[in-house]
């Protein structure tokens, strides 16, 4: 039984990515917006994620979210607003009901795995704006395929100088200062304090690098 168990779970993860590809082939350049989904509208940080939606848009860039609430709902609602390409890359959740009503083009997923492939495929850049135990996990896995060179290192960039000024100072003094990173490895993403430094720092460096195909 355990063993007829897993193989029809292969299929299934199988059937995610297919559909994932499927779906998501032929989409134009966009960038993964990752933060929390318990930020209501009309907070600061939903609105200027709203505000990243639409500038950079303006640069031909698409936004791919998780499609849920909060970072993710505004960071498509500025994209759709202006015109953009708005895609949602979902995961099953019992407190979550589906995608946003802003997202033009998605798929739902069961396996958090299988999403992220999506976000790493799909991707030219990551923002990250604050969030809790998830976005940190985005943001971590994104930094360590960076650093290990299984990913492109396209753009990673933090948004919230106060929010995660905290978490930067125990890199720097603590992983850093242990010999547990190298002095490089800070290098791998920035620091911004708004949507139009954000849009900057993913324009900038698409200006000034030449990119290859990701290794997904």
């Amino acid at each position: 039984m355990g063993k007829e168990k897993d193989t029809w779970q292969i299929l299934r993860i199988q059937a995610e990515f297919t559909k994932g590809f499927d779906t998501f082939s032929g989409l134009p350049p966009c960038i993964s917006v990752f933060g929390s989904a318990r930020l209501k509208e009309g907070t600061h940080w939903y609105n200027e994620a709203k505000k990243f939606g639409e500038l950079i848009t303006t640069h031909d860039f698409g936004v791919i979210t998780g499609g849920g609430p909060g970072i993710m709902e505004a960071s498509n609602r500025g994209s759709k607003e202006s015109g953009g390409k708005s895609i949602g890359v979902g995961i099953e959740l019992p407190f979550e009901s589906g995608m946003n009503s802003y997202v033009d083009k998605g798929v739902e997923n069961r396996y958090f795995f299988t999403r992220k492939v999506m976000f790493l495929k799909y991707s030219k850049g990551f923002v990250i704006f604050p969030g809790g135990l998830g976005t940190l996990d985005e943001l971590f896995e994104t930094l360590t395929l960076a650093q290990c060179g299984h990913n492109i290192e396209y753009p990673i960039v933090l948004v919230g100088k106060e929010f995660w000024g905290g978490l930067l100072h125990w890199i720097k003094n603590t992983q850093l200062t242990n010999e547990l990173i190298s002095e490089k490895d800070l290098d791998l993403f920035r620091l911004v304090d708004t949507a139009e430094e954000a849009v900057n720092k993913i324009v900038e460096y698409h200006i000034n690098h030449s990119t290859k195909e990701t290794n997904f």
